[in-house]
């Protein structure tokens, strides 16, 4: 072997090994730390929008089987955890499907929870809502999948407003919110639910276009979501586009990039 090529050969093997170790560095970040996660859907509007990027904290709630990708930590049960506080931002990991969803924790293990007249109870109380004027957005395709908004005009026509009606929602630990409502919804009506030990509860904020624990994981919905399922906790939107690309940099929302997630 000449000189040259054995010169060739070296260089390329400190690449591979530059990878690698990249990679490695970057498999224990996301498995320990920071998971990044972009917003798929308008069930946390106002809150999250379709396109905000994040990382998710995984430290703020320890680790279980579910921190690693496709579940793959050697973990039978949750080391380092923490609980959820009322009104996190949680991502975590249906119970049934397998897919990471976002929601806010509003029932803890012991609760009682009902929606009536699209008004949330907690253990038997209603949480007050005050009104906060009106969420508007264009009527268009969002994001990647190209799914239009709920508006309380129906199907405005391209272009046009879509509206919806804004709260602020305050949780009993003081916690403060924004919820949009369309109208009256199928599931702003339910039965009352009691949150098992080592289970959560979570809603959506855009109440009337969330799948969430308001219907069991065998009907299309959640559920009761197992703590062991939890994978982190949402803090910060780090970047957000509103098109169906991040090239597109004309669609990107300046005022939205570290906006901090309440």
């Amino acid at each position: 072997m000449s000189e040259h090529t054995s010169t060739l050969m070296d260089g390329v093997i400190e690449t591979i090994k530059t990878i690698v170790y990249a990679l490695l560095i970057a498999g224990v970040f996301r498995t320990l730390f920071f998971q990044p996660f972009w917003i798929p859907s308008g069930s946390m509007k106002a809150t999250l929008l379709i396109g905000d990027f994040l990382f998710v904290n995984k430290m703020a709630y320890g680790y279980s089987q579910y921190s690693c990708p496709f579940a793959l930590c050697p973990i039978s049960e949750r080391i380092m955890g923490a609980e959820p506080a009322r009104g996190d931002v949680v991502v975590f990991r249906h119970p049934v499907n397998g897919q990471d969803f976002i929601k806010r924790v509003v029932g803890l293990p012991g609760d009682t929870v009902q929606m009536r007249s699209g008004q949330l109870y907690l253990n038997g109380s209603p949480v007050p809502q005050v009104a906060n004027g009106t969420f508007v957005e264009t009527f268009e395709a969002q994001g990647p999948v190209g799914s239009f908004p709920l508006c309380r005009e129906g199907r405005p026509g391209i272009g046009a407003d879509c509206s919806k009606e804004k709260a602020i929602e305050t949780l009993p630990n003081g916690v403060q919110h924004s919820v949009l409502n369309v109208a009256n919804g199928r599931f702003d009506n339910t039965g009352v639910f009691t949150v098992p030990d080592g289970h959560y509860f979570f809603v959506g904020d855009n109440r009337d276009n969330s799948t969430d624990s308001r219907v069991k994981p065998e009907f299309s919905g959640v559920g009761f979501v197992p703590y062991d399922h939890l994978i982190g906790r949402a803090d910060r939107v780090m970047f957000s586009s509103a098109g169906r690309s991040l090239f597109f940099v004309w669609t990107w929302r300046p005022d939205r990039f570290f906006k901090r997630i309440d």
